[in-house]
C-alpha cells in the first residue's frame, strides 16, 4: 500500500470497503469533556493513592481519593452546602450587578464624552492590578463584620472588583467595533452621539459585551469567597474553608472547592446560554 495519503476529494484505491479512517470520526464536545473528565478523576486517583498517599501532616492525607470527598459531601449533607453556598452566591450575586452595571455605565459615558476614555481606562486597570489579598483587609476593616445573617460587604465588593475591569475592557472593544458606515448615515440625518449609542453602538457591542459578562461570573464567586476570607462572616464558602483548614478536614476541603467550582461553571454556562439566545449571530447562529 502506498504510505502517501491521498489527496482531498479522491479515493483511494487501495482503500478497503467499509474501512474505518480515524481522522474522519469527529466526537460531539459534551462526549469530549466527559472522556477528559473521566480521565481526570481516574489520574487524580491513582496519584493519591500512590504518590500522594503520604503527602501531609502524620495521620492526615493531604489529597483525599475521590470516594473519600464523596463520602464527605454525604456526610455533610445536603443544608450544609446550602446554607454556605446560598450565603456566597448572594453576595456573588449583588457583587456581579454592581460591578457590571458600573463598569456598563463608564463605558458608555466614555462613548457620549470620549475625553473619559483615559480616566475610566486608568480605574480599572487599578482595580486590576492591586491585589484581592491586599486590599481584601483594608475593606474588611472599613465595613467591619456583617450583622448575622446578611451578605458580607467586603465578600460583595471584592466581587465587584473582581468583574469591573474585564466588563470596562470589554464593553469599550465592542462599542468601538460598530460599523462606521452606519455612524456616518446617523450623523449625516442630524443624529447624536447619543442616538449612534442606542442605535448602533449598543447592538454592534453586544456580543463582546456578553462575552464580559460571562467571564465576569466565575470572577465574581472568586472574589466573594476571597472576601469571606477577610469578612469575618459567620457562614459562606469560604468560612466553611476556613474551618476545614483549621480542623485539618482534607476531603471537605476538596468537596467545597470541587463544589465551588461545579457553581461557577454552571453560572457561567447559564450565561452562555442567555448570550446565545439574546445574540445568536455572535455564535453563527440565525437572527
Amino acid at each position: 500500500m502506498n504510505g502517501n495519503p491521498s489527496p482531498p476529494g479522491v479515493v483511494d484505491p487501495t482503500a478497503k470497503p467499509g474501512a474505518i479512517h480515524w481522522e474522519d470520526i469527529r466526537l460531539p464536545s459534551w462526549l469530549i469533556g466527559v472522556i477528559g473528565g473521566v480521565g481526570l478523576i481516574i489520574l487524580w486517583w491513582i496519584l493519591a493513592a500512590t504518590v500522594f498517599a503520604n503527602v501531609g501532616p502524620a495521620g492526615i492525607q493531604a489529597i483525599p481519593t475521590p470516594p473519600q470527598v464523596v463520602e464527605s459531601f454525604l456526610e455533610s449533607g445536603w443544608d450544609f452546602y446550602w446554607t454556605n453556598f446560598s450565603v456566597t452566591l448572594s453576595e456573588a450575586g449583588i457583587g456581579y450587578l454592581w460591578g457590571n452595571g458600573l463598569a456598563l455605565v463608564l463605558a458608555a459615558f466614555v462613548l457620549v464624552v470620549p475625553r473619559l476614555e483615559g480616566v475610566v481606562v486608568q480605574i480599572a486597570i487599578i482595580t486590576y492590578c492591586v491585589p484581592i489579598v491586599a486590599i481584601g483587609p483594608l475593606v474588611a476593616v472599613l465595613l467591619g463584620a456583617p450583622p448575622s445573617g446578611q451578605p458580607s460587604g467586603t465578600a460583595v465588593f471584592l466581587a465587584a472588583l473582581s468583574v469591573f475591569f474585564t466588563t470596562v475592557v470589554g464593553s469599550l472593544l465592542g462599542l468601538k467595533s460598530a460599523d462606521r458606515a452606519s455612524l456616518d448615515l446617523i450623523s449625516v440625518y442630524g443624529g447624536s452621539t447619543y442616538t449612534q449609542l442606542v442605535k448602533v453602538r449598543i447592538i454592534a457591542a453586544l456580543p463582546a459585551i456578553l462575552n464580559a459578562l460571562q467571564i465576569a461570573v466565575p470572577a465574581a464567586f472568586l472574589g466573594a469567597v476571597l472576601g469571606e476570607f477577610f469578612g469575618k462572616v459567620e457562614a459562606g464558602v469560604g468560612a466553611a474553608m476556613v474551618i476545614a483548614q483549621v480542623s485539618l478536614d482534607a476531603p471537605r476541603v476538596w468537596a467545597l472547592a470541587l463544589a465551588s467550582g461545579a457553581v461557577a461553571l454552571a453560572g457561567f454556562g447559564l450565561v452562555g446560554l442567555v448570550a446565545r439566545a439574546v445574540a445568536p449571530w455572535s455564535r453563527g447562529g440565525s437572527r
